[in-house]
């Protein structure tokens, strides 16, 4: 049978953390902010008593249920918050349980790195890391269980047959020949199944509910498939495998899960959720021979998290990988959280953009500049500034007294007094960006012309005297001269007349001396159609042939080559920047074909520059 089971996941809106006490829980009325509807959910229960007395830490409980198929994405993190969010805020606790259902498909590798993703964002798993895997003995005593009470059966049809069989939404399904099959009979097979005695497909086993159900949910749905392929973690125990609807609800049940949130696509699910827990729940009681009933979780579903100018898929995804079109599941480009964190990102954003997200129960595209603008949001405050000339320009001072070197102070940070100031070289030789000069300028530019003047950010104001050029014509060096009165960037003395001379343009700018050789990775989105996909059916038509800019001269204050004291402490390695002008950058620590120089990747823009490309932020579509 196909192992196809589900797709990815979402998250909505983390408020702050609250008591568990109803009484004291912040309100619409007392904060003037809506609680969407998951918190409302709860609220009630809590103040029904429906999971327990608040402050037992069984109120709520959730889980964050992953397929160790691929790496996480964006929707996958936006749902991390929501599951930890909600069991911090009402002072329960949050699983991570791997679905590691379909052996087929699953690696250790990314057991490793979901694991180091949901840590990354700030979260620890209650209990260590779980497993569906870790309940396969108690599902298949369930999975008897039913066939014993004649509500499931062994089914020899193939795949076709069985989706032929299933009926449409217009018409019903059928039974299947082997629907009635003595319970025994039944029961023997399913244990044979187990021990690997027949081949991959041969055989399901099948609940019996209802084939003329108008959801087609419910029309027998298979619980287990063979498949002898050996699990990563239990070997060559099983040759049958759950699907994903059968393992869902029985896993929640055991972890003793309370609230069980899922996307919109599982609503039609949710009745056969509640299917297989009264099923097995169904005869049992204190005196029954099934034992006890067992816990009861409550599904309740909410919209994906979708980015324009992106692919959600992790099948998609894994395309990309396998053919090359990236350089890895942590390709910057990729809205993988690897990629993301090794794109410059920081966990505060990505937690800040799923509060601000909001929930519905309407799936929508979200503009891809929100997730920049959360990061620019955080980095903005907290990253240190420092100088980066990305195409140089050489400059050279013929007024500067020869052999000197002026350490400057430069700020560290103007959003934050505690950062203090560093010590930048200011020599006879600059750089400067080379489109900050322009031989025939415009009136309104304000940048370096011959003749004209600028302030060099935190050093002088310098004049072009001359232009030197190269046989093809090219520009390569600008002859030019400094004020001594303008240290520090200031403004001059006034004149005689008391007059104060100015200039309207700021340059970043490098001493050649000093400079600290760099490659710089400029990214930009993956996909040049906010849809991929939809006018061809293929992502791969609208994949954006400029994501990736590599400039292998750029040139870097001295700063950059140490760690500084103005750095704050990320907790994940990774040193996050602000190059003046252009950007947020962080250095790439897993590129290593750049020889000796540092790598930096451009996190973003320091404002929406796709916006502004394209007149504005692209329509929906």
């Amino acid at each position: 049978m196909s192992s196809r089971r589900r797709s990815g996941c979402g998250c909505i809106l983390m408020m702050p953390a609250m008591t568990t006490d109803p009484a004291a829980n912040s309100t619409p009325e007392d904060t003037g902010t809506p609680r969407h509807f998951i918190q409302q959910a709860i609220d009630e229960d809590i103040a029904s008593g429906r999971w327990g007395v608040p402050g037992d830490g069984s109120v709520v409980q959730t889980r964050f249920p992953p397929e160790p198929n691929g790496y996480l994405h964006i929707g996958h993190a936006k749902a991390i918050c929501l599951n930890f969010g909600l069991a911090e805020e009402f002072g329960g606790a949050c699983n991570l349980r791997f679905d590691d259902t379909n052996p087929a498909k699953e690696e250790q590798e990314y057991v490793d790195s979901i694991t180091a993703d949901v840590r990354w964002l700030g979260f620890e798993p209650a209990g260590g890391v779980r497993f569906a895997s870790d309940y396969f003995d108690r599902m298949y005593a369930w999975a008897e269980e039913l066939i014993q009470k004649g509500l499931a059966y062994v089914d020899d049809q193939t795949a076709d047959e069985i989706r032929a069989g299933r009926g449409s939404l217009k018409e019903p399904g059928t039974n299947s020949p082997f629907r009635d099959r003595d319970p025994a009979e039944s029961l023997d097979l399913f244990r044979r199944m187990k021990t690997g005695e027949f081949p991959d497909g041969s055989r399901v086993l099948r609940a019996k509910i209802d084939m003329a159900s108008p959801n087609i949910n419910l029309r027998d749905p298979v619980m287990y498939r063979v498949l002898n392929q050996p699990h990563h973690r239990t070997g060559d125990e099983w040759h049958i495998y759950p699907m994903y609807d059968w393992a869902h609800g029985l896993e929640d049940s055991i972890e003793g899960v309370t609230h069980s949130i899922c996307t919109l696509e599982f609503e039609a699910h949710r009745p056969l959720y509640d299917w297989f827990i009264d099923a097995i729940n169904q005869d049992r009681g204190p005196s029954s021979k099934w034992g006890e009933q067992i816990h009861h979780p409550q599904q309740i579903e909410f919209s994906r998290f979708v980015l324009d100018y992106t692919n959600m898929s992790k099948r998609y995804m894994k395309q990309l990988v396998d053919e090359g079109r990236v350089e890895g599941w942590d390709d910057p480009r990729m809205l993988t959280v690897s990629g993301l964190r090794r794109r410059g990102y920081t966990p505060q954003s990505i937690r800040e953009l799923a509060r601000e997200s909001g929930a519905t129960k309407f799936n929508a595209l979200t503009d891809h500049a929100k997730l920049e603008n959360a990061i620019r949001g955080h980095l903005n405050k907290v990253a240190p500034r420092r100088m980066c000339v990305l195409d140089p320009l050489k400059v050279t001072l013929e007024s500067w007294p020869e052999g000197e070197v002026d350490w400057v102070d430069a700020v560290n940070n103007p959003e934050d007094e505690s950062a203090g100031t560093r010590k930048v070289p200011f020599s006879g030789t600059l750089y400067i960006e080379r489109a900050d000069f322009m031989e025939e300028a415009p009136k309104k530019f304000f940048r370096l012309k011959p003749g004209g003047e600028v302030r060099l950010r935190y050093g002088y104001w310098i004049t072009c005297k001359d232009v030197i050029k190269n046989d093809d014509g090219e520009v390569i060096e600008l002859i030019c001269t400094h004020d001594p009165e303008t240290r520090g960037g200031d403004s001059p003395p006034p004149n005689a007349d008391g007059k104060v001379r100015k200039v309207k343009g700021t340059l970043h700018w490098v001493s050649a001396e000093h400079a600290v050789p760099v490659e710089v990775r400029q990214f930009d989105r993956l996909y040049s159609a906010p849809r991929p996909g939809k006018k061809t059916d293929n992502h791969l038509d609208d994949l954006n042939p400029d994501s990736l800019d590599v400039l292998s001269g750029a040139m870097a204050e001295p700063a950059l080559a140490e760690v500084g004291s103005d750095e704050p402490s990320w907790g994940d390695g990774v040193r996050r920047f602000q190059f003046e002008r252009h950007g947020y950058f962080c250095i790439d620590q897993q590129r290593t074909d750049a020889g000796d120089r540092p790598v930096f990747n451009r996190t973003v823009t320091l404002k929406d520059s796709w916006a502004k490309a394209t007149g504005g932020t692209p329509k929906k579509g």
